[in-house]
């Protein structure tokens, strides 16, 4: 016999599919009603869910299993090829709004005060710490002494 283990199931593997896969069907959702995509790439969508009605198929539904498999992968295959086509721009506004919530483009202005720190900063703040004489806290010389 042999000393192999069990491998244990993993459902973080599988809950990264579901969510990866509804990510995608989102997207692809709203790619289809955005009009920024042009209308000869939308009708990539219908037509492979046409597919999925038509008499015609690479492989009979009589088969059972590989004809149900079959028709998946061209509903699969025609999404992707949807997705695509899209102007990049748009895909990558809808995987920003999925990853980091919806972006406007007033979000992307940060408003602040900046100090300039002068180049010699690191031996002012070490001069400070050496002529700290009036007691409110030790120095590196006296940390050293103890």
């Amino acid at each position: 016999m042999s000393d192999q283990k069990p491998v244990p199931y993993d459902s973080t593997k599988s809950l990264a599919f579901l969510a990866g896969l509804i990510k995608r069907i989102r997207l692809v959702w709203n790619l289809f009603w955005d009009s920024r995509v042009p209308m000869w790439t939308k009708l990539v969508v219908p037509g492979s869910l046409l597919y999925l009605i038509s008499p015609v198929d690479f492989v009979p539904d009589v088969v059972l299993g590989l004809g149900q498999l079959d028709d998946l992968s061209v509903i699969l295959l025609g999404l992707a090829l949807f997705v695509k086509l899209c102007p990049p721009e748009v895909v990558q506004a809808y995987l920003d709004r999925f990853e980091y919530g919806h972006l406007d483009d007033d979000e992307f202005v940060v408003e602040t005060d900046y100090a300039e720190i002068a180049p010699d900063y690191p031996n002012q703040l070490e001069a400070r710490n050496t002529d700290d004489d009036d007691g409110d806290g030790p120095t590196p010389q006296s940390m050293d002494e103890d």
